[in-house]
């Protein structure tokens, strides 16, 4: 295939990857997104396969490897929970990372191969961007490797820090720097590799003092991470589709990852830095034990509601664990049955990750404009009979508002408390992932129903 055909075909996918990034900006258009993703990658692989001018024999094996992967991707995608969803999202972008770094590794070591001059004389500006893709891969690799076990449980949530944290990330960070450039002069072989170790003890570094709260905001900026490596990646193979690709990731995961810092109130430039996480998450009890709360049941729950003429649904990451959509979804037809006015109302970070709970309540067909963002709905809870929280915690928590002292303050929450009544669906009265009391649980109109948040919806859907 000549080089401007390929051109305009890496052209069109890199407009079909636009197009799915717009179509996921919304949850009435993102399985049309999800298409236009699908089509654009597709094309990208045919385009570098029949640009590749002699394959030989190696054909053969990147088509077996092809099915391979695909196969493993395949059979994880069907298999996983929405609820472990996360750590997979974590899992992929260890994968793209480590690409990066291999790409990087084979472009070092035969540049001859992508015409990037021989060993011991490569390209100048191919060099730099090899160099910063392996860095940011590796960056990549490791810290995604850790916020994967953080978020499976297999390593603690809590952050873990020591002294000098801070001033470490910052000479290695400025030794990766201060390689790159004696690496441009004496392309030295040892060099190439103390950038690429030196950046997965970083990624390391970066992601142990994050707390299990924030690690929403974690798996953006890793996904940020991930673009920006592709794009490096793709200038040093001259790869119009995956500089597209890796900018449109990278820059798209930099928004997001703003966009929840301010719905988390976290500095930007901390999370960039990695130092933010350290913060003083420690988990209080608030004497708990000696604070009087309100216990209810179903019938209680079910007649509250059904006597109401508004209620807010407030779903949280307890929902998505019992997998509660279907059963809520049948309880909001049972009272709008009844003549009440039924609302979602959706914090930017319920859940483990952006838009985790709107693809949940699409699964059990909840239409979409009834689903309420936090700036849209928190004006009507003061208005609001009945709010019904369902596995919510940290994003309630009205001590956010009120103690300067709170690892949360200053987060927009949602002003559940304002409500006449507040029904709040939990296991227990255990802290959420911030490691505090949830304040809330013991106001006077809140009445809380101790269960499984499945099971108590569908009590409360048999007592309506």
């Amino acid at each position: 295939m000549s080089a401007n055909l390929s051109a305009l075909f890496y052209l069109i996918s890199g407009i079909l990857f636009i197009l799915a990034l717009r179509g996921l900006s919304s949850p009435e258009t993102s399985r049309r997104g999800n298409y236009f993703g699908i089509a654009g990658m597709a094309i990208s692989i045919i385009v570098t396969f029949l640009s590749v001018g002699n394959f030989g024999s190696g054909f053969i094996y990147v088509l077996i490897f092809l099915v391979i992967g695909g196969s493993v991707g395949a059979f994880i995608a069907f298999r996983i929970p929405m609820t472990a969803m996360p750590e997979l999202v974590a899992g992929f972008h260890s994968l793209v990372g480590l690409a990066a770094v291999f790409v990087a590794i084979s472009a070092f070591l035969k540049p001859e191969a992508f015409n990037l001059g021989v060993v011991g004389n490569i390209k100048l500006a191919s060099l730099i961007e090899m160099s910063l893709g392996a860095a940011i891969g590796a960056i990549t690799f490791s810290g995604s490797i850790i916020a994967f076990l953080k978020l499976r449980g297999i390593m603690s949530g809590a952050p873990i820090t020591f002294k000098g944290q801070h001033l470490i990330n910052l000479i290695l960070g400025l030794s990766i720097l201060c390689l790159i450039y004696y690496l441009c002069s004496s392309q030295s072989t040892n060099i190439f590799w103390s950038i690429i170790l030196i950046s997965f003890l970083v990624g390391v570094l970066l992601i142990i003092p994050i707390g299990g709260a924030d690690m929403p905001v974690v798996i953006s900026m890793l996904n940020s991470y991930s673009g920006w490596a592709a794009a490096g990646i793709g200038f040093t193979l001259e790869n119009t589709a995956l500089i597209i690709t890796g900018a449109l990731v990278g820059s798209s995961g930099a928004i997001l990852s703003y966009i929840m810092c301010k719905g988390m109130n976290r500095s930007f430039f901390n999370v960039i830095l990695g130092g933010w996480g350290a913060s003083d998450q420690t988990k209080t009890e608030n004497n708990k034990e000696q604070k009087p709360v309100k216990n209810g049941n179903a019938d209680d729950a079910a007649f509250l509601m059904k006597n109401a003429s508004s209620v807010i649904i407030v779903p949280g990451y307890g929902m998505a664990v019992a997998q509660a959509q279907h059963a809520l979804r049948e309880m909001v037809d049972a009272l709008k049955k009844n003549g009440v006015k039924v609302s979602y109302a959706i914090h930017p970070v319920a859940g483990r990750m952006p838009g985790h709970m709107n693809v949940l309540l699409a699964e059990a067909n909840v239409p979409y404009d009834e689903v309420f963002e936090l700036e849209e709905i928190n004006n009507d809870f003061a208005n609001c009979d009945v709010a019904y929280v369902i596995g919510a915690n940290d994003v309630t928590n009205p001590i956010a508002k009120s103690d300067p002292q709170s690892p949360i303050y200053g987060m927009p929450v949602l002003d559940v408390e304002k409500s006449k009544s507040v029904l709040f669906v939990k296991r227990s009265l255990s802290p959420g992932y911030a490691g505090i009391d949830n304040d809330l649980f013991y106001r006077d109109n809140t009445l809380m129903l101790f269960a499984d948040a499945k099971k108590m919806t569908e009590e409360i859907v048999k007592s309506l």
